[in-house]
């Protein structure tokens, strides 16, 4: 199997202080202990950077952020935002740190520098409260969300032609 090329980002976001709020940032170190994670891929604690993630976004080929997204579906739900869909949508606050990050990628869009794919992983929270630990629902999805991700990360990049097999 050919590898996708580029540079290609997961950013884990949240809180792990505040319950479900810590997903992303779950998620993120789940995957990285999976050992499942392609060559190339750079896996980002991104926590509530806001803006200084403003740089790693725009150098980018492929970003991958996961987060705790509501998108008033059931908690435990994964959620999958793509393309325009990501900056529209967070427009609308569906996680406690899309205000910074919409900021980010709308700066990123001014500059004509978001990333060609630009994908949102994450799963419905249903607690996000002062709690070290993650809900019950949203605890037995992290297989899922990372299966997603995992999945993602193999898929070849559309705006690259591909490697010919030798």
């Amino acid at each position: 199997m050919t590898e996708p090329a580029g540079t290609r980002l997961v950013i884990g976001l949240g809180n792990p202080l505040m319950g479900d709020d810590g997903i992303g940032l779950a998620a993120l170190e789940r995957l990285a202990a999976s050992g499942a994670v392609p060559r190339g891929v750079e896996l980002v604690d991104g926590g509530t950077w806001g803006m200084n993630l403003l740089h790693r976004i725009e150098s980018a080929d492929a970003v991958i952020l996961l987060d705790a997204i509501q998108a008033g579906t059931a908690p435990g739900t994964v959620v999958e935002l793509e393309g325009d869909a990501v900056p529209r949508r967070l427009a609308h606050k569906l996680s406690p740190h899309q205000i910074d990050l919409a900021e980010v990628l709308a700066i990123a869009a001014l500059r004509g520098a978001l990333p060609p794919r630009l994908i949102a992983l994450g799963i419905e929270p249903g607690v996000v409260e002062m709690s070290s630990r993650l809900s019950p629902a949203v605890e037995a999805a992290l297989p899922r969300l990372l299966e997603r991700v995992i999945e993602r990360l193999a898929e070849p990049d559309p705006s690259r032609p591909a490697l010919a097999a030798s």
